[in-house]
């Protein structure tokens, strides 16, 4: 094992901020992976697991035990028949690759969930999902290692809990599972509308009518990096707070004062708010903040950029500023979604 020490994780987060771990090793098999487990527990030292760092934020302290880098590769059909195939890819495979790879394939499940930054083992984390379609949908199963049972283990997708962003990776059991694989199945039919609004739009203005996963992958592309910034160019973790979901009660209390707030009815009988819009609304629209060095990204507020940050202090100082003008004028509660480690 090539272990590293005092390694600085603002290379390994793509917002590019944070301390130093004290061990860090990049692990390409399962085994390695438990090896490295088993020897820091031995030594009582916390473990954690990242891809590449797209989703998360370390603190300005570091992370004081050994830092995993998943680079665990694969994709491989396990089975499948006239209507669909099973895949299982390797949880450090680039995610976009494997959305890439299933559309040219002719499979659909995951196509609009295309230029997602991250890992394939990341995805089941935060239930990962984008215009209209998420991770939940399509994953059967995945393989971990339970740091507690001390074993590698297969979960379920209804032993996942999933919700809006949620699952147990990130609640119940945040830190427990180790994710070195994830089985998904996907269709061999094509997709059918309705489709998400803005890819509705995109379709309809550039006179598309075949609705195979290409081109919905191309869409959902265009889309993303006509507003989005590329995290290999510009220091981003995407969408830093999640799309509040509130009651219709103050939903219909909003409507009053702005009746042109934008709105999606959930299947729970709520109604999720852009977060975005809530931002622009008090002030932060393609802002920049001298104080901290953060900035909210011009064409989607919703993406904070580390202009000139210098610290993780920086980036959370930043984000109550938003929060909290957002809680005074809507009375509304803004959820981080990049996890902050540790």
């Amino acid at each position: 094992m090539q272990l590293q020490q005092n390694v600085p994780l603002a290379i390994y987060s793509t917002m590019r901020l944070g301390g130093h771990a004290a061990y860090l090793l990049e692990v390409t098999d399962s085994q390695t992976l438990v090896e490295a487990v088993k020897m820091a527990q031995g030594y009582n030292l916390p473990v954690i697991i990242v891809g590449y760092g797209s989703n998360i934020i370390w603190r300005d302290e570091g992370f004081p035990g050994l830092v995993l880098v998943n680079r665990i590769a694969g994709f491989e059909i396990t089975t499948q028949d006239n209507q669909s195939a099973y895949i299982t890819v390797g949880a450090g495979e680039n995610w976009d690759s494997v959305v890439q790879r299933t559309v040219e394939m002719g499979l659909s499940g995951i196509e609009c969930l295309s230029l997602i930054p991250g890992t394939a083992g990341a995805t089941p984390i935060q239930n990962v999902g984008a215009y209209g379609q998420d991770i939940s949908q399509v994953l059967m199963t995945l393989t971990a290692y339970d740091s507690k049972a001390k074993n590698m283990v297969t979960l379920k997708a209804s032993d996942c809990n999933f919700n809006y962003r949620k699952s147990i990776f990130n609640t119940t059991e945040k830190g427990r599972y180790l994710i070195t694989s994830i089985t998904l199945l996907l269709s061999k039919n094509s997709p059918m509308p309705p489709f998400y609004p803005a890819v509705t739009s995109y379709l309809e203005k550039h006179k598309i009518t075949s609705y195979n996963p290409m081109a919905l992958r191309q869409a959902v592309v265009d889309i993303r990096t006509s507003k989005l910034p590329d995290p290999n160019v510009i220091a981003n973790s995407g969408s830093f707070f999640a799309n509040p979901i509130v009651d219709r009660a103050i939903y219909y209390q909003l409507e009053e004062e702005y009746p042109n707030i934008p709105h999606w009815m959930t299947n729970e009988g709520q109604v999720k708010l852009s977060a975005a819009w809530l931002i622009d609304q008090v002030g932060f629209h393609d802002y920049f903040d001298e104080e901290t060095g953060m900035a909210t990204w011009s064409l989607q507020s919703l993406v904070f950029v580390n202009h000139s940050a210098k610290s993780t202090t920086d980036l959370l100082k930043f984000a109550d500023k938003v929060k909290t003008k957002v809680k005074q004028i809507f009375n509304i509660d803004l959820v981080q979604e990049p996890l902050l480690i540790p």
